[in-house]
């Protein structure tokens, strides 16, 4: 399977964005198409031997719309200034069609050669040019609209473009019974309504288009980061190079004042650097020798020289621009909601049109009053407000969450986040920093503490648990060189064994004793260093235990605020950990979390959260190591800091590169604010249809209540407006 990103043009509304969603589906060889209209970009999974991109964007063609190709850039600054142009022209169309028109209404003086009254035919034939001129601006309107039809995706288009090609038929008979001497149909003449309904959409398009802009800010700051160039050194000489030019392991130089090119390791200088755009952390860090840099990061006051990583689509700011897409590109479940019923509005819709037209024949009103009516119905119930109501608020919400350093893979996160009602949490590296310190050893055998420290350390070397840094740091600091390893073996949840010069060596918890049957005599020595919140790692030889380590970690800071914060939101708060419960239980009373439980395996961890869904809990899981992995896929969201490993972060559903377990509760917090949002929007949206059909299917004409196709395609606009405001609303929100 192989995926691809095409940038879409033609796409107006979310009948659009379905009806190609729908076509694209049913293709063979696509296995998954996702189309995201505020991004304007179709994500397709397609199998590679059956299909290729070409084909797949004359499929997008066949459906009526256009491929511009793989999508780079987020937003088109060169179209947008050409539609400025163009919209402003036709603003100056508008004001002079509603002159020549309505001018004598409010006692403007009429330019007699085109006044309706002095010469109705040159007023007919002005009306006609002016309307063909608007024709010709709203054409990707009117083609988008037939070819949906054709292909029976009808969509917002559709409606428009019947509407208006029916009122400039109608119009354009009438002017032929006015060259005949009919002058009395001048008042049948709908050109004016026909061009400003083109005007009013295309007003609210270009006010969309700004708007919705708006809405990608966050992901458009992501992009432009990093530096067009950065400078690299070749045999001492430094060299200014394009980012593409980087290769991986090329000494690159970042002066005071310039910005990271690309991911990598501090060989030599120091400085402070910015990483706000990436981590959320709005203070300057101190970076020096061995430290990790990140491309797009500001260099505020030092000279420094780093070896580059990461670099291109690899870099962690184009990860982070490529799990915002592909969530935005992902549909929550009200959001197929949502679309499910603009599939079914726009056939009713044309339907409701069509016997409203009959209806008001067969009562004898007049074919123009028909028409008229017919226009408007399609017109005002155009589903824009209906279509934006729930991806604007995603977008945008998805902006907000990338700019706090909270990454989410997938939009229905933002939906499900405010359902969560059980928080678990991992303690090593999660609830602590994982950054663990040996704080005692306990030597029962005859060999010195460093040689302990050697043999458990030389072991630990070949795991990836936290445990061993501190051994590698422990043995850094006192010059300890390790031995070489003949055999090794990692037993998830328990420990490791290895073999050193012939001679076995059991190390781990607790468990490990017990599952090779070791007897431990030491318990007065386990209890003291399990009351002093030490984790404890066993070190055996010879089926006897011959040193027990104590080995501290520094809960992270906030950590007992954000576990309060839930408790007060009724949100149960669980610590799952591989510890003793001795150890568990100390640092559980330090935070104040609702519920420990000790000792742990990677499988029982899942079991527990397995446990809690099957009783209809919803639970959120939060880790950081490869034992969490199971954990983390089997929570209804999962969400893994970015220090952790990378099984861990590809288990998630969520990545935390602020390593801030804040970012769990402001999660939360913007997903109750979105889902508030939507349901707003949503409410809006079908008040606005229930209200407005009626009124242009003329049930209130008896009361006086009554609009025609201009103030329907105004009113259209206002309701997608309102939707676009209230969506952004949410950027001003406060967490």
């Amino acid at each position: 399977m192989k995926r691809i990103i095409l940038s879409i043009d033609g796409m107006t509304c979310s009948a659009c964005s379905n009806g190609l969603e729908k076509y694209l589906n049913k293709q063979n060889g696509i296995i998954n198409a996702s189309v995201n209209l505020i991004m304007a970009n179709a994500t397709i999974d397609y199998d590679e031997k059956i299909l290729n991109q070409e084909k797949i964007e004359k499929y997008v063609k066949q459906a009526g719309f256009k491929s511009l190709g793989i999508f780079k850039k987020i937003g088109n600054e060169e179209k947008s200034k050409k539609e400025k142009i163009k919209f402003i022209f036709f603003t100056f169309m508008a004001i002079v069609m509603m002159y020549i028109s309505m001018g004598h209404m409010i006692g403007l003086p009429s330019i007699k050669i085109i006044d309706m009254h002095h010469n109705t035919v040159g007023y007919a034939i002005a009306m006609m040019i002016i309307s063909i001129l608007f024709l010709m601006y709203g054409y990707d309107i009117l083609k988008n609209g037939y070819k949906n039809l054709i292909h029976v995706m009808p969509n917002m288009d559709t409606l428009v473009s019947l509407g208006v090609v029916s009122s400039f038929a109608y119009s354009v008979y009438e002017m032929i019974s006015i060259t005949k001497g009919n002058m009395a149909s001048v008042s049948n003449l709908y050109f004016e309504s026909a061009a400003i309904v083109i005007y009013f959409v295309k007003l609210g398009r270009y006010i969309d288009g700004i708007s919705t802009g708006k809405t990608k800010d966050a992901i458009k700051k992501l992009v432009e980061i990093t530096p067009e160039n950065a400078t690299i050194e070749i045999d001492g000489k430094e060299k200014v190079v394009t980012l593409d030019e980087i290769k991986k392991d090329m000494i690159v130089i970042v002066k005071p004042g310039e910005k990271v090119a690309v991911d990598g390791e501090i060989i030599s200088g120091k400085a402070h650097f910015d990483e706000s755009f990436i981590t959320g952390e709005s203070k300057p860090t101190l970076k020096e020798s061995g430290n990790k840099v990140l491309a797009g990061s500001m260099n505020y006051d030092g000279y420094v020289k780093y070896k580059a990583e990461r670099i291109g689509k690899d870099s962690t700011v184009s990860e982070i621009v490529r799990l915002v897409i592909d969530a935005s590109n992902t549909k929550a479940p009200i959001a197929k909601i949502a679309d499910k019923i603009c599939s079914y509005f726009v056939p009713s819709v044309i339907a409701i049109a069509f016997i409203t037209f009959c209806a008001y024949l067969l009562m004898g009103q007049g074919i123009a009053n028909a028409i008229s009516t017919f226009v408007t119905v399609l017109v005002v119930a155009c589903p824009c407000s209906l279509g934006l109501a729930t991806p604007l608020a995603i977008i945008v919400s998805e902006g907000i969450c990338a700019s706090h350093g909270i990454l989410v893979k997938k939009s229905e996160i933002l939906e499900n986040a405010s359902k969560i009602d059980t928080v678990i949490f991992d303690k090593t590296g999660t609830i602590t920093y994982g950054m663990l310190k040996i704080s005692e050893i306990i030597n029962y055998s005859d060999m010195e503490n460093d040689e302990i420290i050697k043999i458990a350390g030389s072991i630990e070397a070949k795991s990836t648990h936290p445990i061993s840094k501190a051994f590698a740091d422990y043995m850094t600091e006192n010059k300890i060189i390790p031995y070489n390893i003949d055999e090794f073996e990692n037993i998830s949840g328990y420990g490791i064994v290895g073999n050193i010069e012939n001679k076995k060596y059991i190390i781990g918890n607790s468990k490990i004793i017990d599952k090779y049957d070791i007897a431990n005599d030491h318990k007065d020595d386990e209890l003291r260093l399990s009351k002093g919140g030490n984790s404890i790692v066993y070190i055996a030889k010879d089926n006897k235990i011959i040193a027990m380590i104590g080995v501290n970690d520094i809960v992270r800071e906030n950590v007992r605020d954000v576990i309060s914060r839930l408790n007060k939101r009724n949100i149960a708060t669980i610590m799952l950990t591989g510890d003793n419960e001795e150890t568990a239980g100390n640092v559980g009373k330090q935070i104040g979390i609702t519920e420990v439980i000790a000792n742990v395996l990677p499988a029982d961890k899942a079991n527990e959260i397995k446990k809690l869904k099957k009783e209809n809990y919803r639970v959120m899981m939060c880790g950081d190591g490869i034992n969490d992995s199971p954990a983390l896929a089997n929570a209804d969201i999962g969400v893994s800091v970015q220090s952790g490993t990378d099984i861990a972060m590809d288990a998630s559903d969520v990545i935390l590169t602020k390593n801030d377990l804040n970012s769990v509760l402001q999660l939360i917090q913007i997903s109750e604010k979105t889902v508030r949002n939507i349901k707003q929007n949503l409410f809006w949206a079908f008040f606005y249809n229930v209200l407005m059909i009626p009124i242009a299917m003329g049930i209130f004409n008896f009361a006086g209540i009554s609009i025609n196709p201009m103030i329907a395609s105004l009113s259209m606009m206002f309701s997608s407006l309102t939707v676009i405001l209230n969506a952004l609303r949410l950027k001003r929100m406060k967490i």
